[in-house]
């Protein structure tokens, strides 16, 4: 894969000859392989380039100014989407190349693929602990039916305590029934 740098080796523009001095000076700082292509003194070469640049990244003239940045025949961006892509410490993904060993770009992929690796398996513990809260489910569906049995069997007070409602509550029932009594009483009298 040959990374392929379109520039204007014969520019007047020096915000044109400054921008491309950062990207060439760059890939050669960082060992990247590419190939210089002038389309000032080539025809070719500008025509090739006008014409590979996708519509959405021309602008609205619609002739690209350099510098262009080519993976081969993939198109790579302009010089505003390589310098957001070297800010963003990913301009090695922005290449569409493999960054070595050791680099932010390499750590950051590292990082993202250990969470990836996290989140299966998280995922996976998840799907675990649902299929053992579906048998504990069953079983607890299981255990309630056999202790109704047992209620109806006339078995151990334990089954028979979860159908009759707790003493407190047969106290309030028995105070509400003793007030009525009194009200019915009061009531006769008058």
């Amino acid at each position: 894969m040959v990374i392929k740098v379109f520039v204007a080796t014969s520019s007047g523009s020096t915000a044109i000859k400054k921008k491309q001095q950062e990207v060439v000076g760059f890939l050669e700082a960082n060992k990247i392989d590419f190939q210089q292509m002038d389309i000032a003194g080539d025809e070719d070469n500008r025509k090739w380039m006008r014409e590979n640049v996708p519509g959405e990244k021309k602008p609205q003239n619609g002739i690209p100014l350099p510098p262009q940045i080519f993976n081969e025949e993939r198109y790579c961006g302009d010089f505003e989407s390589f310098f957001s892509a070297k800010e963003e410490n990913i301009i090695y993904s922005f290449l569409g190349l493999a960054p070595p060993p050791g680099t932010k770009e390499t750590e950051k992929s590292d990082a993202t693929e250990q969470k990836s690796d996290a989140t299966e398996e998280k995922s996976e513990a998840t799907e675990d602990k649902s299929d053992s809260k579906d048998e504990k489910s069953d079983a607890t569906d299981e255990t309630e039916a056999h202790t109704g049995d047992k209620a109806d069997e006339g078995a151990p007070e334990e089954a028979q305590s979860e159908q009759t409602p707790p003493e407190d509550q047969q106290e309030e029932e028995k105070q509400g029934e003793g007030e009525e009594k009194e009200e019915v009483e009061e009531q006769e009298e008058s």
